[in-house]
């Protein structure tokens, strides 16, 4: 399979997967043009279009892809039933496009209708995990988050995070003022500046290399319990993570 990020606006990634035939889905197209550009440049046939949730940084472009191609299935949650989907999905659910198979995961937080796709090794979660962070709960709760992450958090090590937005250095940045002493954030870190510098992707990233450096994701962790106050033992594990949440609200 070949996967490709696709700039979009500032800071956010349309993927595109394609199999050796060159038949192709499109995960959450904010907007058409740079999807067309890749699409002519590849010479890929899209099968579906797959998204996330109904913010239009992700929807944006469904309307224009369906008019250019008016027979392509648009998979989506309820949420995004007046974005242009035109088949709605639910977590728990297995679709089959082409020879691939995917499975969704409900993740509420984002927005409350939230959904991720899985194709071993490839998640398609838009903007619930990123790498080294997590979304901000713009309709969910720090519960309905830290479960969802949690959620995603079980699959297995080599799987390929695609996150929806480059914020890679933004999220290592509050990591470090979290646990300024961890070694490895401090070298991710690096390795992301100098990959920024040339404006590569940070992206995907393998799970098992995010379960180190990704802050939300380390809740059980008791040095990061004791650097930002949460009695230990926690009342909760999604109680270290509302307070995770909090702060990088504030920072």
């Amino acid at each position: 399979m070949n996967l490709i990020s696709i700039p979009a606006f500032q800071d956010n990634y349309i993927w595109l997967l394609a199999n050796p035939q060159k038949h192709c889905i499109i995960v959450d197209p904010g907007e058409s043009a740079p999807v067309l550009t890749a699409l002519s440049h590849g010479q890929y046939t899209p099968q579906a279009i797959l998204l996330t949730h109904h913010h239009h940084d992700h929807v944006g472009g469904v309307a224009d892809l369906r008019h250019h191609f008016p027979n392509i299935p648009v998979y989506g949650p309820q949420e995004t039933a007046n974005k242009g989907a035109t088949i709605i999905v639910n977590g728990g659910d297995n679709l089959t496009i082409g020879d691939q198979n995917y499975h969704v995961f409900a993740v509420p937080g984002h927005t409350l209708g939230h959904i991720a796709y899985y194709s071993k090794p490839y998640l398609f979660c838009g903007d619930t995990l990123f790498s080294a962070g997590c979304g901000r709960l713009f309709e969910g709760t720090p519960e309905q988050m830290y479960t969802s992450i949690q959620q995603l958090a079980q699959l297995p090590d080599e799987t390929l995070i695609c996150s929806a937005h480059e914020y890679t250095l933004a999220n290592l940045k509050f990591a470090r003022s979290i646990l300024p002493s961890d070694q490895e954030i401090a070298t991710y870190q690096q390795e992301i500046m100098q990959l920024r510098a040339k404006n590569l992707p940070s992206l995907p990233v393998k799970l098992h290399l995010e379960r180190k450096i990704n802050v939300f994701l380390r809740c059980n962790d008791i040095d990061l319990q004791r650097e930002i106050g949460v009695s230990s033992p926690p009342s909760s594990l999604a109680s270290v993570f509302s307070e995770l949440r909090a702060r990088k609200d504030r920072f």
